[in-house]
């Protein structure tokens, strides 16, 4: 079924606006999905802690939890919006204020897109959002390369 919705959306999504598009999506979630009802009603803090808990499960070390829960929760804090709202320009906007913000480098603000990605991946993968995820054009950052010269 997901495909099926997924195969739907991509066709539309040449005559529709992305609100449009995104808006298209929860209607057939909403209306295909046996789960939808039970979905529905997480906040995005409980996707974060269902997140958190898969985490540990797969055997993440607590550091890397914690690394996870402070870069998604600033995230959410910021975007308050529902996780299945947020948009790739939202996520655009947030990580070029938080390298503006904290003054840190291209190689942090990948690794917080990266632990960002992983949060939306894992919500398709458990199917709270649509195989569509906003986060496949987000591309790793442009990081400079070091040049090592032969060995002497």
């Amino acid at each position: 079924m997901e495909e099926k919705i997924a195969s739907i959306l991509n066709e539309m999504s040449e005559h529709l606006s992305v609100s449009q598009t995104k808006k298209l999506q929860e209607v057939m979630l909403r209306v295909f999905s046996d789960r939808e009802l039970e979905k529905k009603s997480h906040s995005n803090s409980e996707f974060l802690s269902l997140f958190l808990e898969a985490k540990r499960v797969e055997g993440c070390s607590i550091r890397t939890i914690d690394y996870y829960r402070s870069t998604i929760d600033k995230m959410l804090q910021k975007i308050t919006i529902p996780v299945r709202k947020i948009t790739t320009e939202d996520m655009r906007q947030y990580l070029s204020e938080y390298q503006q913000i904290n003054n840190c480098s291209k190689v942090t603000v990948d690794n917080v897109r990266r632990n960002i990605s992983s949060f939306f991946f894992w919500l398709e993968e458990e199917n709270y959002i649509l195989k569509l995820s906003q986060f496949y054009v987000l591309y790793t950052t442009k990081l400079n390369q070091i040049q090592f010269g032969p060995y002497l």
